[in-house]
């Protein structure tokens, strides 16, 4: 179990260990109402992940506006070293105090004003836990006060004044979120998702990351009581006999699917008591021959009662889902009229482009989805599903198609550009629906294109829906997986057999990879260290899914070929078996392992194979169920270089905020910049070019009259050519440095208005 440490941080000047608590009770008495520290949708604070449980990513503060945006200036950074989170996460504030992820993924709380530490929790654990950020919850009369985060697949509870475990929650302070799934706890890699949970009453409710491979544990939904960590409510997405939707897998199902998981947002409906979850695939993602039928509750918008966890109505927006088409972006509630009444809705955007849209409190679609005939499956022992849900009234926010006069022209290469064409060409592409094939299948806007965690956003004061997506177009190859081998031969050679079997088809024969997606693996044991990639290969590290079947003398062999690639040998007529596709087990009830990488469609110079943008924000009037505006989202900082402009960002994560001051927030990576837009029309107010890639949700709050804006960001984030793990910041991108550590450009960032100004407004 973690401590609360006395240490000097990034030299920000920890206090003594006996004066922590007398600061942070200070801080925690400055003074905000009950109701808003209770996280009540004044959306005036910022208690939850995304602002709040409703998912709003809304914020109705007003002192930075289209006036004087172009004013904020850096108030405070706090560098988090380069292991405090991966991928973006969303700081929460509550009376003046920030909480977030420090380095070596201690859980830190700073002073909101300054960025100061009030205290630090040491988890002594440099990686898995929930990066993108926590949850809290405080007792009515705000004695009690807890923070939620996950670890190592345990739920652990903190004291939000002291940072002190809370040894009464669960077992001394943690709950172990792999038991009470129908699986041996022991056998399942990885269950907590990146994402927090949410506080509802005296109820943690949560889902969960399964990994994306064949036997990968359920994604049940579950509620625990905040107090002493119990189960209250557990909903089945794989359903158990008698329940509903068993009749949609084949027998037992339940015993060996995995996946049908919530590890994007979830949003609740405090008034009437309703939480809505995206769910995502089935596993394997790709190939579902030991799961025929429509397979509820997978790919479904669910709603469930938030107390008692029993089903509402559920929506499915991909059956028996072949493309790896999760739902995670939080879904957004808002108002609209209708026929001249004003109805209450829920918006939800999907990784294929679309945007459902249904009744808040009967799931009944606003606009007509029509099931339409969409191509068959040719792969052996497939039964893909005839019919898939198209909505017929909101248009699509990302492109759907890639066809060979859309290559990117930015590619130098000509000769690449022209081999990229043919792999178009030649790709079976017969709809958004075309499933994979043994061939190779093209995907628009890709498995990891359209909208993604914390893409959504809204203005609920003019029903308005935002959403950042990207086009990311996919070829996938189907083939079946060759069965475990072992060859004689130096640990570097037995390592390439199990780099080439498990490893070459993302990554490739070269380990250069697919940057930023697919990191490059050239160094990547000296990089991040031996430990860190048996991490990420035994639980997986998203988008990589884990690998279950490789042992210790594995994982050994496979850490000594990426050190010293050089040292391995294998024959020509031994490495051609390897990757000669041979039937393995069986599956229940029948079937092979068939098995494809992501096919991530990339140039060798690592941008898109597609033209752009490759990003977008899109706006929706949703009382029309119309676009308003859409525009390219940032841009790449070396084709600007050269008066290439428009392109998009290249592989945005996170999403944007709204303000009440008629801006939208947001981050992008491959240019560095923090961007400011005004709501209404779209057009870019200001820009901040940050020291380092900013990645996730904006957090916006105010302390004593002033409003602030915080960004997490990582260095080498919006690098191309480098693997997908921060790197030590070059001297010239200095913001703090402690003692002989390195200068660190990973951290949060937060701006605000000169003091002067922010007094006047």
């Amino acid at each position: 179990m973690g401590r609360v440490s006395g240490k000097l941080y990034a030299g920000t000047g920890l206090l003594a260990l006996g004066a922590i608590t007398t600061l942070s009770l200070r801080h925690f008495s400055r003074g905000v109402d009950a109701a808003t520290a209770n996280g009540k949708a004044t959306f005036t604070s910022w208690t939850s992940y995304g602002g709040s449980n409703s998912d709003a990513q809304y914020s109705a503060l007003k002192q930075v506006d289209r006036s004087n945006a172009a004013k904020l200036q850096l108030a405070w950074f706090y560098p988090s070293g380069n292991n405090g989170f991966r991928y973006g996460s969303n700081p929460l504030v509550i009376d003046g105090v920030m909480f977030v992820y420090g380095k070596n993924n201690t859980v830190v709380a700073l002073d909101a004003m300054s960025g100061k530490e009030v205290w630090v929790y040491d988890t002594h654990n440099p990686r898995l836990i929930s990066h993108r950020g926590m949850a809290y919850w405080e007792s009515k009369d705000r004695s009690d006060r807890r923070l939620f985060f996950s670890m190592n697949n345990q739920l652990h509870a903190l004291d939000a004044q002291t940072g002190k475990e809370i040894p009464s929650f669960g077992k001394d302070g943690a709950i172990d979120l792999r038991e009470g799934l129908g699986r041996v706890p022991s056998s399942i890699r990885q269950i907590q998702s990146g994402t927090p949970g949410r506080v509802f009453e005296n109820l943690y409710i949560t889902g969960s990351a399964t990994g994306e491979e064949y036997e990968s544990p359920p994604g049940d939904l579950r509620a625990f009581d905040v107090l002493t960590g119990k189960l209250v409510w557990q909903f089945h997405t794989v359903p158990h006999p008698g329940e509903m939707g068993y009749d949609t897998w084949p027998k037992d199902a339940y015993k060996y699917v995995g996946g049908t998981n919530n590890w994007g947002e979830f949003a609740i409906d405090e008034k009437r008591g309703i939480v809505y979850f995206p769910l995502g695939s089935p596993t394997y993602d790709f190939y579902g021959a030991d799961r025929p039928g429509a397979n509820l509750f997978s790919d479904c918008l669910l709603a469930l009662d938030a107390r008692t966890g029993k089903y509402i109505w559920h929506f499915q927006t991909t059956h028996h889902d072949l493309w790896d088409y999760d739902l995670m972006t939080g879904p957004k509630l808002l108002t609209i009229k209708r026929n001249g009444k004003m109805v209450d809705i829920v918006v939800q955007a999907g990784k294929n482009g679309f945007v459902y849209v249904f009744d808040r409190t009967n799931g009944k679609p606003i606009w007509p989805i029509e099931e339409r005939a969409v191509p068959p499956s040719d792969v052996p022992g497939e039964k893909s599903w005839p019919t898939q849900p198209f909505p017929t009234h909101v248009p699509p926010f990302a492109r759907q198609k890639f066809t060979p006069d859309m290559v990117n022209p930015y590619i130098a290469d000509p000769k690449e550009r022209e081999a990229i064409r043919k792999q178009v060409e030649a790709a079976r592409q017969e709809g958004m629906f075309t499933p994979p094939t043994l061939g190779t299948t093209m995907e628009t806007p890709g498995n990891n294109g359209g909208a993604n965690w914390g893409s959504g956003a809204v203005d609920p004061t003019t029903s308005t829906f935002y959403v950042v997506s990207k086009d990311a177009p996919s070829l996938l190859h189907l083939a079946a997986k060759p069965p475990k081998r072992q060859v004689p031969g130096s640990p570097e050679t037995q390592g390439m057999v199990v780099y080439v079997q498990n490893c070459q088809t993302c990554h490739g024969a070269e380990r250069k990879g697919q940057p930023p997606a697919i990191p490059s693996l050239d160094g990547v044991v000296d990089r991040v260290g031996a430990d860190h990639v048996s991490e990420a290969v035994r639980s997986g590290l998203p988008p990589m899914p884990a690998f279950p079947d490789l042992d210790d003398t594995d994982i050994k062999h496979l850490l000594a070929y990426l050190k010293a690639p050089e040292k391995a040998h294998l024959a020509p007529d031994i490495l051609a078996r390897l990757t000669t596709p041979q039937p393995t087990d069986r599956l229940a009830p029948e079937g092979q392992r068939y098995w494809t990488g992501y096919g991530y469609m990339n140039s060798s110079e690592g941008l898109s194979a597609i033209s752009p943008p490759w990003s977008n924000l899109t706006a929706y009037d949703m009382n029309k169920g119309e676009i308003k505006w859409r525009i390219p989202l940032g841009e790449v900082t070396e084709l600007a270089a050269k008066g290439i402009h428009d392109t998009g960002s290249f592989w945005p994560r996170g999403g944007a905020v709204v303000t009440a001051g008629g801006l939208i927030i947001v981050g992008t990576k491959s240019d560095s910049k923090l961007h400011i837009y005004d709501k209404d029309t779209g057009k870019q107010i200001s820009e901040i070019r940050m020291p380092a890639g900013p990645e996730g949700i904006p957090t916006i709050y105010e302390v004593n009259g002033r409003e602030y804006i915080g960004m997490s960001a990582r260095p080498d984030s919006n690098k191309r050519a480098v693997g997908d793990e921060p790197q030590a910041a070059s001297a010239g991108q200095s913001a703090a440095k402690s003692g002989d550590e390195e200068k660190q450009t990973q951290g949060y960032y937060v701006y605000a208005l000169p003091e002067a100004l922010a007094k006047i407004h």
